[in-house]
């Protein structure tokens, strides 16, 4: 029951690259987890790759004393790409662990509060915007906006999330300074954003009709001033949540506080402790977990000390189909879940990564009773598609 081997594998994903943790026994079995170096993340590999002496030779039942091992090597550092580091080694083990007793990953978390998880189609419109190479076809106008609520509902989904775009040139293009798209350091907010913003939400309600539960992403996009303004222009549309990303829970607070809409937030967060100044703020009312770059295990905490505040959860999950099962399996088993993200527009070869693809039917995805994550990347078909 000792680790073996620690070891990643890469392929190439379209507009980012894929990334997973293959961990090996000492009789031959294998746990897999997916990890992500997309947005700033660079780095996470060679963090896997440095910590993995210290896991050679321990039991993959003892996840928690790997964890506590690991952290105590990354205590001056445990942020960024050595905490999503641990995570990835983390999750690889709970695969193993999982598949040594026979068991879903949800068993280890004490079970299922639901075999069925409410999903939300993520970057429903955006990926056909801003990157129809890989996620056709393209949408160019509010009449691509509007077709596309229309295919939600049709495809049985009851809540999508769509971000901010400007339709007044020629065609579509995403609003983003906090991304630098466009550049724009001061991250202001004008009236004719606001304008934009308000046709693409109408497009998207015409589409989808009036049943439809629609999410806005508004990122790292606006100070607090700017949230303000976008949500009380916004105040008649009747929007399931505005998801904020900002470091400052009391900024946060502020916002929520004054918003006509459900505020969700923390999806950048990494580690309990980070957490912890925004659930004592009621910053939000849907605290989004990475349970990728945290771990499902410490995501397993995080979401018990949200509950203790009264906040639901929500997974951050727009990564390949073992990513999907992983933050499936963590939603699974906690009481306080609202939804679940997951990307719904694929890449052409997505399907043959991975070894089963997330059964999604009516807007819920349905959990198997696979040992471990119920899926894993075929590594033949990685090594089709090389990282780029």
């Amino acid at each position: 029951m000792k680790i073996r081997s620690l070891e990643t594998r890469h392929c190439d994903a379209g507009w980012r690259n894929y990334h997973f943790v293959k961990l090996t026994t000492e009789d031959g079995l294998v746990g897999w987890s997916e990890y992500d170096e997309h947005q700033g993340a660079t780095g996470v590999t060679q963090v896997i790759e440095n910590l993995s002496p210290t896991v050679i030779g321990e039991r993959v039942l003892d996840n928690e004393r790997i964890f506590a091992r690991l952290q105590a090597l990354a205590r001056q550092s445990m942020s960024g790409v050595m905490a999503m580091g641990l995570g990835a080694i983390e999750n690889a083990v709970l695969d193993a662990k999982a598949k040594r007793l026979g068991v879903p990953c949800c068993d280890l978390f004490g079970g299922r509060v639901r075999d069925a998880i409410r999903v939300y189609w993520s970057h429903c419109g955006t990926w056909r915007i801003a990157r129809p190479d890989f996620h056709g076809p393209p949408v160019t106008d509010l009449g691509g906006v509007r077709a596309m609520g229309e295919e939600a509902r049709e495809k049985g989904f009851t809540a999508l999330k769509t971000n901010i775009f400007d339709h007044s040139g020629q065609r579509a293009r995403g609003w983003a300074p906090g991304f630098g798209r466009p550049y724009a350091p001061e991250v202001n907010v004008d009236r004719h954003i606001i304008r934009q913003l308000r046709a693409h939400l109408d497009a998207f309600r015409d589409g989808a009709g009036p049943d439809m539960d629609i999410l806005l992403d508004l990122n790292y996009n606006a100070k607090p001033e700017g949230y303000l303004r976008i949500l009380r222009a916004l105040a008649d549309f009747d929007l399931f949540w505005a998801e904020i990303d900002t470091p400052h829970p009391e900024a946060l607070a502020d916002v929520r506080r004054a918003s006509p809409h459900a505020i969700s937030s923390c999806e950048s967060l990494i580690t309990l402790t980070s957490f912890l100044p925004y659930f004592q703020l009621r910053a939000m009312d849907v605290a989004i977990i990475d349970a990728v770059w945290n771990g499902v295990w410490q995501s397993l905490k995080i979401a018990a000390a949200a509950d203790a505040h009264q906040i639901n959860v929500a997974p951050h999950n727009y990564y390949g189909h073992l990513a999907t099962m992983m933050s499936a399996h963590m939603s699974a088993a906690i009481p306080n879940l609202r939804i679940m993200e997951t990307d719904i527009d694929r890449l052409p070869w997505d399907a043959d990564l991975f070894t089963v693809e997330p059964d999604i039917r009516d807007g819920y995805l349905h959990l198997p009773n696979t040992p471990g994550w119920g899926t894993e990347p075929d590594e033949a078909a990685l090594e089709r598609h090389p990282p780029r």
